[in-house]
């Protein structure tokens, strides 16, 4: 069985998905606006410049202090009533053609995002996928949030969670596809048969070009229920894959 493991921030989607629920969580007295203000700023640095580990682990940080003594329950309800207005208009066609493709070949396809499951998960079934890996936060015994991680989706956590799903499933990773716009996302990326560079930053445009892995530009954000289909897209990606296929084959026959 094949399978295509998206990241979800800036790859199918235009930016950060907890940046995107800032102001949702500030309307309901979940977030200060000096921190909803820092959110935005850090939004503005991460689509210009990216994130390498250390920036990453700051924002992590951050986030678990931010979040300390929510309900568990509450960012639920949240998440579930607003996902269509918060995240939906921000999705990339392209990333959601290729979705398509993954998913009319039979492929498996999996969000892998350091984002929360809390927004991860119902996403992914909003797309109709297959399912998530992502960051789960600890709660204590009141299901509030404890301001500890359980699983952190990032860096080379992302790569071990994919390579424990595969064996779980019986995925060949050697088949399978991965997209990322990001040079954290790199182990992911390299734990498959058929890597994709996504608006790359410098660092994994870099590393994409060393490996010959192929870059792809995602520019049209839509609403994943408005959007005509049309088979040019599905065209497109097909000839997207089939030129990576070739690409991945060679480069493992030269391992």
């Amino acid at each position: 069985m094949r399978a295509a493991f998206f990241d979800l921030d800036k790859t199918v989607i235009v930016k950060s998905s907890l940046a995107a629920f800032g102001p949702e969580l500030h309307a309901r007295g979940l977030l200060h606006r000096r921190t909803l203000v820092w959110a935005v700023l850090s939004q503005m640095m991460f689509m210009r410049f990216g994130a390498d580990e250390e920036k990453l682990d700051k924002i992590r940080e951050s986030v678990l202090q931010i979040t300390k003594g929510w309900d568990h329950q509450e960012v639920k309800r949240l998440v579930a009533e607003t996902i269509n207005e918060v995240i939906e208009p921000l999705i990339y066609e392209e990333a959601l053609d290729l979705i398509d493709y993954h998913l009319a070949q039979g492929d498996e396809v999996w969000l892998v995002s350091m984002a929360p499951a809390e927004i991860v998960e119902p996403f992914a079934e909003l797309l109709g996928i297959t399912g998530a890996i992502s960051s789960r936060a600890k709660l204590d015994e009141q299901g509030k949030f404890t301001g500890e991680m359980e699983f952190f989706a990032q860096g080379e956590n992302k790569a071990v969670a994919i390579r424990e799903l595969a064996q779980q499933r019986d995925i060949d990773l050697n088949e399978s596809f991965a997209y990322s716009d990001s040079e954290t996302d790199i182990p992911m990326l390299e734990c498959v048969g058929h890597a994709h560079a996504v608006n790359p930053d410098r660092q994994l445009a870099k590393v994409a070009h060393e490996n010959q892995w192929p870059l792809l530009s995602f520019t049209h954000p839509v609403r994943a229920h408005d959007r005509s289909k049309s088979h040019t897209p599905f065209l497109l990606s097909a000839l997207v894959i089939g030129v990576a296929a070739v690409l991945g084959r060679a480069k493992y026959q030269r391992r």
